[in-house]
């Protein structure tokens, strides 16, 4: 099959609808010729199914990054799926998390920010690691940010999490450059997905790209953010590493 990511094989995490980056993400992937595996944490159940609506078969490894257990056994996972000469060229990184606690700077305790960092920045490091020995020849992780120079309405600790995930890129970039490992990130504008539900004022935060956005903003279309993952992924990006990508209409560009 023909395609940007003809003959490729990728880790994707975090789908759990069709709402969500990570679904459009493994959907152009395969597209594009890539195989696919996912990952499902929780309601593995509904993974499985959302899975079948991809192009084609992928199949559903448990994990939960914060499990050391789980990360220890992923890389056997996915030799389990893919037989002899296992291999990685590429993981997508869409984990996020944080308790409600973590919505409220001023009064939150360090036990909700610490969950929400350790999910959503410590595991795009994790992660990684666990899947290096399948990468011995290279690839690409690209992991979602939502962009963290700005003081988000209501985004509180989550924005610090996403702050240490845009420097965590950084870093992982610096380390593992030298094993042609590429780490990047798409900065995306919000969505209207199952995460976003969480996010107490969520749509005071989104009304922002209604009037901001100079290409404009479809709340309810990820598959833009999606394109952009995939495009990171592929090797038309070869010497572009620790880079964040913004695919959010132009927003994040523009001034008062």
């Amino acid at each position: 099959m023909s395609g940007i990511l003809a003959g490729k094989r990728i880790l994707v995490t975090g789908v759990l609808t069709e709402s969500s980056i990570a679904f459009q993400a493994a959907k152009v992937a395969q597209n594009e010729g890539a195989e696919v595996i996912l990952t499902g944490f929780g309601r593995l159940s509904l993974v499985e199914r959302i899975a079948k609506r991809l192009p084609k078969p992928a199949p559903v490894i448990e994990l939960d990054v914060t499990n050391q257990e789980h990360l220890d056994g992923l890389a056997d996972k996915i030799r389990e799926h893919q037989g002899e000469g296992a291999r990685l060229d590429g993981i997508v990184h869409s984990i996020a998390f944080g308790p409600q606690g973590a919505f409220n700077f001023l009064e939150a305790e360090w036990s909700d920010v610490g969950t929400a960092v350790q999910v959503s920045a410590y595991s795009y490091k994790s992660l990684t690691m666990a899947c290096l020995p399948l990468m011995e020849h290279g690839g690409a992780v690209v992991g979602l940010t939502f962009d963290a120079q700005i003081a988000w309405p209501k985004y509180d600790w989550m924005g610090v999490a996403k702050a240490a995930l845009e420097s965590t890129n950084r870093y992982l970039a610096r380390d593992l450059g030298p094993k042609n490992i590429r780490c990047n990130l798409v900065s995306a504008g919000p969505i209207k997905s199952m995460a976003a539900k969480s996010i107490p004022g969520f749509e005071e935060l989104a009304d922002v790209w209604n009037h901001r956005a100079p290409i404009g903003w479809d709340l309810a279309d990820p598959e833009p953010a999606g394109r952009g993952v995939v495009g990171m992924l592929s090797d038309f990006f070869p010497r572009t590493t620790g880079e964040i990508v913004h695919v959010d209409g132009g927003v994040h560009m523009m001034g008062a």
